[in-house]
């Protein structure tokens, strides 16, 4: 039987399963409309059904009720297949990465280099989370999309935080040498 989740919105950017989740009034419907509109996919708003699938997968879907609906507040109830077409909503998808719209205080400097990453556990599997705080002038929708680019390069073994870091100690190493 899937396990219900609420506040939250399940959206498939650059084709890995996202999960928006933050408390009411964070804004994740609002930056699900911004990532339909750059023509990424909604599968489930703020009601996400869950379930294993035979690969230990956790996949998420829509109750049938309220598929391709999503709710954004001043708007209300919004056709999300009527606004952006029928391709715009998916019946589910795996979840690869959670975005976390809470709100923390300023970076330390390990999460300046690192980003403000942690796991989020969803039926006993860890799901990669990354926290980004909402904040005037920031476009979340890109900094998503960007979050999800790099967590794919993050999946085949490059990290822009080593690589830097690892460039820093050669710069380091050279100018020792010189001096």
């Amino acid at each position: 039987m899937p396990e219900m989740l609420t506040h939250g919105v399940l959206v498939a950017v650059e084709d890995l399963g996202l999960l928006l989740r933050g408390a009411s009034g964070t804004g994740k419907s609002e930056l699900a409309i911004e990532l339909l509109s750059r023509g990424h996919k909604l599968i489930a708003d703020d009601a996400v059904e869950w379930r294993r699938d035979s690969h230990g997968r956790i996949i998420g879907s829509c109750p049938a009720l309220l598929s391709g609906f999503i709710e954004v507040r001043g708007l209300g109830v919004l056709d999300a297949r009527a606004l952006y077409g029928k391709d715009s909503v998916i019946a589910e998808a795996a979840l690869d990465l959670v975005i976390d719209l809470g709100v923390r205080a300023d970076p330390s400097a390990e999460e300046r280099l690192s980003g403000r990453r942690g796991i989020f556990t969803l039926l006993d599997r860890p799901i990669p989370e990354i926290s980004l705080p909402r904040r005037v002038g920031h476009n979340l929708a890109v900094l998503v999309e960007a979050a999800c680019r790099d967590h794919r390069l993050r999946l085949a073994g490059y990290r822009a935080d080593e690589v830097l870091v690892e460039r820093q100690l050669r710069r380091l190493e050279s100018n020792d040498d010189i001096a």
